[in-house]
């Protein structure tokens, strides 16, 4: 695939900001206009380089920030702010020029945790999130709980251990991107035991079929239509149509999400059929907003002490980055959303501040060195 582009000639001290501008400007649209999906690696301040990138170019946005007073990374930059709202603003003022330069159908997924201060939780997630939906116009669709699975030791006496961080995902628009079919869970098949279609789950159909027979709340007509439907999802489930179902009757399940006609279309559905089957999906499941995903083996980080892992990249990547599209990663670290977007055949920008940092996501993007 090549190697990584990077410009690493071109330091943060020793340019002027009108000249750097200028010469990130000419890289990233030399690289946009271009057909590599070698990443193209910046080194120098987020929002100096941000500033170079053309409106509505990027078509997804992954990034882990540095945490606030958590680490102490290669150079000095964001996270080492006196106060959480002066992080908070910093942050913002990166959040804006993402947003200036995603397309209008864009994503922007962030993944950053939480700081203690005084014995207290400062919610820093969380501000950021309120910050940008209220001050920037941000659409927060989901956020996402990132189970690390085996968190770190915690020798503290009166709190609970860590074990989750927030990747919030975000858009610009209420119409955007995503392809949900390219993540989706592959399905468990259904069997056939003694010339009958069982689920995954065991849906045999044997006590709906029960509950039906058995209800005085159905009349005739809605009894013979829901041993119907009923017959028709168990046979679509013989012949490998349909791997599993779930059947609502009335006056045996309740309504899926409300029983009330007025904000409910499958509570009208129940009331003036007595039933309504829900058909899972035959390509599968899709993701849940819970990912149980463990992190970065400690022995493989290199210089970095806060990689995350490149399966945390792949769904956002896979579902919101068209395959023709362009991935962005404004603190960039070790290069792992670029191996991902690499690796996904997705073309992508990593910028960082430090030099270090840049020459160890080269050596990764080009399969020199595990980080």
């Amino acid at each position: 695939m090549g190697s990584a582009q990077s410009l690493d000639a071109y330091s943060m001290e020793t340019r002027a900001a009108p000249e750097s501008r200028r010469a990130d400007a000419e890289l990233v649209e030399g690289y946009l206009s271009g057909s590599s999906v070698s990443p193209l690696l910046l080194c120098g301040d987020a929002l100096e380089i941000l500033r170079s990138v053309p409106d509505e170019s990027i078509d997804c946005c992954m990034t882990s920030p540095p945490y606030w007073k958590k680490r102490q990374y290669a150079c000095e930059g964001i996270g080492q702010e006196s106060t959480a709202a002066e992080y908070v603003r910093n942050l913002l003022e990166i959040t804006g020029e993402i947003k200036r330069a995603l397309k209008p159908a864009g994503s922007f997924w962030l993944n950053v945790g939480d700081t203690y201060q005084d014995k207290s939780l400062q919610s820093i997630p969380w501000r950021i999130a309120i910050e940008m939906t209220d001050s920037q116009g941000w659409i927060l669709r989901n956020t996402v709980v990132w189970n690390k699975v085996k968190g770190n030791p915690d020798n503290s006496a009166d709190k609970l251990r860590n074990m989750y961080e927030p990747v919030f995902h975000f858009v610009k628009c209420k119409k955007y991107y995503y392809d949900v079919d390219s993540a989706r869970n592959p399905p468990s098949k259904a069997e056939v035991r003694d010339g009958r279609a069982v689920s995954s789950t065991g849906v045999s159909g044997v006590r709906y079929r029960k509950q039906i027979e058995g209800s005085s709340v159905l009349s005739a007509e809605q009894k013979e239509s829901a041993v119907r439907e009923l017959d028709r999802a168990l046979e679509d489930m013989r012949e490998g149509r349909l791997f599993d179902f779930r059947m609502i009757i009335k006056g045996q399940q309740r309504a899926t999400h409300s029983d009330s006609e007025s904000v409910s279309g499958r509570a009208k559905e129940l009331n003036r059929n007595g039933f309504y089957i829900l058909r899972n999906n035959p390509s599968g499941s899709k993701p849940g907003d819970v990912w149980n995903i463990v992190p970065e083996d400690t022995q493989n980080r290199g210089g970095h002490y806060a990689a995350y892992p490149e399966e945390l990249c792949l769904n956002p990547i896979k579902m919101t980055c068209p395959k023709e599209g362009v991935v962005l990663d404004p603190f960039c670290g070790t290069g792992t959303t670029m191996k991902a977007a690499m690796g996904l055949g997705r073309k992508s920008i990593g910028i960082d501040v430090s030099s270090e940092y840049i020459r160890l996501s080269e050596g990764r993007v080009d399969g020199k060195q595990s980080v």
